[in-house]
């Protein structure tokens, strides 16, 4: 996928509403990791509306390779005028690990194909213009054998950073796992162990 630069994410899951016709769209954004979360974030969401007649949804989620999984679903509604619309403006900020669900009341007046999507999308729209997003960082962990005299540093250039000690063990030394964003990792190994 092009430039992961200006990739965004999800601080917090939102919602949005939207109504046309006397049909209630309900847009959900929320953050996830993995397909299974999505798919958890999806049962959730069935879950609170259980009379409901649609649920659509598209995800964006980066694999470790820095690929893009993309999935949109029509949920029962015309091929093409629900996943799709939902997809598009997730594409369009260049959200990642993310998945936006749309709920759908009937009102009991046809929207037709063109007027489904337009909604749709609206509803997708709506609920990412409601959540905070963030520009996404890449990061990776690192392993630090260092001095117990270090450790203080350590923590203050990870604050610095935006990283942060998963797990310590403290024996003559100390071994470090860190987690902080991958362009600060020379730096970091640098400072910390000379290589």
């Amino acid at each position: 996928m092009s430039n992961s630069d200006n990739q965004q994410i999800v601080l917090n899951p939102s919602q949005a509403e939207y109504e046309i016709k006397k049909s209630q769209f309900i847009g959900a954004i929320m953050p996830c990791n993995s397909e299974r979360e999505a798919l958890q974030q999806l049962r959730t969401l069935a879950t609170q509306h259980p009379n409901a007649n649609h649920l659509a949804f598209a995800w964006r989620i980066r694999q470790d390779d820095g690929f893009i999984n993309e999935r949109c679903n029509d949920a029962g509604e015309p091929s093409g005028t629900a996943g799709r619309p939902i997809l598009a403006p997730l594409e369009g900020n260049n959200i990642i690990n993310a998945i936006v669900g749309v709920i759908r009341y009937f009102g009991g007046v046809k929207l037709g194909t063109g007027g489904l999507a337009r909604a749709y999308g609206t509803a997708a729209k709506l609920a990412i213009e409601s959540a905070t997003l963030s520009a996404w960082i890449e990061m990776s962990e690192l392993k630090l054998d260092i001095e117990y005299s270090q450790l203080q540093l350590l923590e203050y250039q990870l604050k610095q950073c935006q990283g942060q000690i998963i797990d310590q063990q403290f024996s003559d030394r100390v071994i470090v796992t860190i987690s902080l964003p991958t362009s600060e990792n020379e730096q970091i190994k640098e400072q910390f162990t000379g290589f």
